[in-house]
């Protein structure tokens, strides 16, 4: 690993394609944060399948915490979906001082954007 540092290479928790052309499901996976998408994951912790409606999300609570807690960040989309099953609200009521800025800052973006579009249209 010439070139990288010991820092630089980090664990996240994201989701892994599975499924055929136009019917997307996704493995929510503990992975290298230098491994591809479709790449090697260390620990499958749940599924996802958009198409539902509503959206069926599964995610193993005691694997997701036990990541969580050895330090592994989660993307923009998989932080989304353990506020949705509410293992981010366990593990924030267990650790209150620790915090995800990268997932934190775009999620809350994002509201603030759609909040100032809305008001936007309505003067």
């Amino acid at each position: 690993m010439e070139g990288l540092r010991q820092a630089d290479i980090m664990v996240k928790i994201r989701l892994r394609r599975i499924g055929a052309r136009h019917k997307p499901m996704y493995r929510v996976v503990v992975a290298d944060s230098q491994s591809p998408r479709g790449g090697a994951f260390i620990e499958v912790i749940g599924n996802y399948n958009p198409l539902n409606d509503p959206e069926t999300i599964n995610i193993d609570e005691e694997k997701a915490l036990s990541w969580l807690e050895k330090g592994a960040q989660p993307t923009e989309t998989a932080y989304r979906l353990l506020v949705k099953t509410g293992v981010m609200d366990k593990f924030t009521a267990a650790h209150p001082t620790r915090k995800f800025k990268q997932a934190v800052q775009k999620t809350t973006q994002k509201k603030k954007k759609k909040s100032k579009s809305t008001t936007e249209v309505k003067t």
